[in-house]
C-alpha cells in the first residue's frame, strides 16, 4: 500500500487506529476456517463518521475493504482474500447504546459481542433469542452479516428475525438507515433484510436495532435414545406435529456419541443410533411439564429405550454437554474436517443423513453428524485422515460437491448459519440459476459498482 495512503488513516484515526505492521496483519488474517490470507493493514474506526471517510477515500482510490467482526466466521466471510483493509470493530465499535424497556429492543454497535448483550438484557428479565455456538465470541455485527442461527432456532427463530433496523455506510461513504424501530413497517423496499446476511459485501454496519424477548421464567431439558437416526427424525416430526414446539431440539448420531464418550468417559450408549437433547421453555411450569410428557410419548412411540428429564440445572449442563462437545471430540476420525451446516426441509432429514451414509462409504470416509433436528440444519463433517495427502484432500471435496448434490435435490441450501464466503462460492452455481446469479450480482454492482467492498465472495 503506498505510504501516502497509510499516512491519511493515521491522520484520520491516530496512529492507535491504524496499523500496517506485520504482527496486525498476522493477527487479522484468518478465522475458524484457519485459513490465512494477510490484509494490507488493520483499522478501528471509533464510531459511523470514521468509517465514512476511509470508504469514500477507499472507493474513490480502488482500494479494498474488508468489514470484521470477531473472526469467528465458518466460511471466510472476514478474511481478506485479495488484500485490501480489514475494518475491525471490537476496539471502539462495540458499546450497547440503548436498552428500550416499553419497546423491547436494544440498539447496539457492531462489536458488541453476542453474550455480552445477552447478560446485559437478562437485568431486566429479557433475552435475545438468536444463540449461536461461538455466542461468548462472535460479534452482533457479524451474525447479522452471517444470518447466524443456533440451538434456539426451532422455537425462536434466526438473526433476521431480530434485526428491526439498521444503520450502515455505504461503500461510497453516504450513510443510510435501513427499517424502523417499529413492528410493522411495509414502507419501501426491505433495504435491512438486502443487507442481512450479505457477509460485509454490501455496506458495513455501525448500528443495529434488535428485538428483544421476556426471558422464559421456566425451562427444563430432556435426552432421548434411540436405535437409529429414522426413528430419533420420527420423533422429531410427531412432537413437532403436535403443537409442543421446544426451544431446542438437537440431534447425535452414533458416531457423534462415540467421539464424546472416548474423549470425555461420560456415560453415553456407544450402540446408540442416536440421541435428541430436547429443551423446553415456557412462563407456566405445568404447561412445560405437559410438553415434556407428550414428547416422551412421542419418543417410546418411536422405539426410544430412554427418557431422561434433567432434574436440576447439572444434570441439565450434562446433558448438553455432549452435544456442545460434539465438534472437537469427532477430530478423532481425521486431520482435516470439511464441515459444512446444510439444511433441508426437516421432512427430508431421514433422506439427507441416508444419503450422507452412502456418501460416507463411496468415498470411505467417516462423516460424523450433529446438529438442529427442529430446524433441518445438520452439521456434517466429512473426516480426512491425513490432511497433507493430496489425493485424500481432493477426494474429500468431491464427497462435499456431491453431499450438496444431494441438499440441492432435497430441497435444501448449502448453508443455514455459516454463510458462503469463500468456502462454498464455488458451489453456488448448484444451487442458483445463472438468471439468480445474475441478479445477485446486479445488487451487488448497485450498492458496490467499484467493487471494494469484500470483494468475490459468495461466488459474485
Amino acid at each position: 500500500m503506498k505510504e501516502e495512503f497509510k499516512q491519511y488513516f493515521i491522520k484520520i484515526l491516530g496512529k492507535e487506529n491504524a496499523h500496517f505492521d506485520q504482527t496486525h496483519k498476522i493477527a487479522y488474517s484468518y478465522d475458524a476456517t484457519k485459513k490465512h490470507y494477510l490484509p494490507d493493514g488493520v483499522l478501528f474506526p471509533r464510531n459511523e463518521e470514521d468509517i465514512s471517510d476511509i470508504l469514500k477515500f477507499c472507493n474513490d482510490r480502488g482500494i479494498i475493504v474488508v468489514p470484521r467482526g470477531a473472526g469467528t466466521g465458518m466460511s471466510g466471510g472476514s478474511l481478506a482474500v485479495n488484500g485490501g483493509l480489514i475494518l475491525a470493530f471490537e476496539k471502539h465499535m462495540n458499546k450497547i447504546l440503548e436498552i428500550d424497556l416499553d419497546n423491547l429492543v436494544a440498539v447496539v454497535q457492531p462489536g458488541v459481542i453476542n453474550m455480552h448483550l445477552q447478560k446485559e438484557v437478562a437485568k431486566y428479565g429479557l433475552f435475545y433469542p438468536p444463540d449461536p455456538a461461538s455466542m461468548e465470541h462472535s460479534s452482533l455485527g457479524g451474525n447479522v452479516s452471517e444470518n447466524a442461527g443456533g440451538m434456539r432456532a426451532t422455537k425462536y427463530g434466526i438473526t433476521k428475525d431480530y434485526v428491526l433496523a439498521l444503520r450502515a455506510v455505504l461503500p461510497n461513504g453516504e450513510i443510510i438507515s435501513a427499517g424502523k424501530r417499529t413492528v410493522k413497517d411495509v414502507a419501501g423496499y426491505n433495504l435491512a433484510g438486502i443487507l442481512i446476511a450479505s457477509e460485509g459485501s454490501l455496506a458495513v454496519f455501525s448500528e443495529l436495532t434488535l428485538k428483544l424477548a421476556a426471558l422464559p421464567k421456566f425451562k427444563k431439558t430432556a435426552m432421548g435414545i434411540f436405535p437409529n437416526v429414522k426413528s430419533a427424525m420420527n420423533a422429531v416430526f410427531k412432537t413437532l406435529a403436535s403443537g409442543v414446539t421446544p426451544a431446542s431440539m438437537e440431534f447425535l448420531d452414533n458416531l457423534s456419541i462415540c467421539a464424546v464418550e472416548t474423549k470425555f468417559n461420560i456415560g453415553l450408549p456407544i450402540n446408540a443410533g442416536a440421541i435428541l437433547v430436547v429443551e423446553v421453555d415456557g412462563n407456566i411450569e405445568a404447561s412445560i411439564d405437559e410438553d415434556l410428557k407428550m414428547i416422551k410419548h412421542y419418543f417410546l412411540e418411536e422405539n426410544a429405550s430412554e427418557f431422561k428429564i434433567a432434574r436440576d440445572e447439572k444434570e441439565a449442563k450434562d446433558i448438553w454437554f455432549a452435544r456442545k462437545n460434539c465438534s472437537q471430540s469427532i477430530a478423532m476420525y481425521g486431520k482435516l474436517k470439511l464441515n459444512e451446516d446444510i439444511t433441508v426441509p426437516r421432512s427430508k432429514l431421514p433422506d439427507l443423513l441416508e444419503g450422507i451414509a452412502e456418501i460416507s462409504k463411496k468415498y470411505g470416509f467417516k462423516i460424523p453428524c450433529f446438529g438442529h433436528a427442529g430446524d433441518g440444519n445438520v452439521h456434517t463433517n466429512i473426516m480426512v485422515e491425513d490432511k497433507n495427502n493430496q489425493e485424500q484432500v481432493k477426494k474429500g471435496y468431491l464427497a462435499v460437491e456431491e453431499l450438496f448434490k444431494l441438499t440441492i435435490k432435497l430441497g435444501g441450501t448449502l448453508s443455514g448459519e455459516h454463510g458462503i464466503g469463500i468456502s462454498k462460492a464455488s458451489f453456488m452455481n448448484l444451487a442458483f440459476s445463472d438468471a439468480e446469479m445474475n441478479l445477485m450480482r446486479n445488487i451487488k454492482k448497485a450498492f458496490d459498482p467499484n467493487n471494494i467492498l469484500n470483494p468475490f465472495k459468495m461466488g459474485l
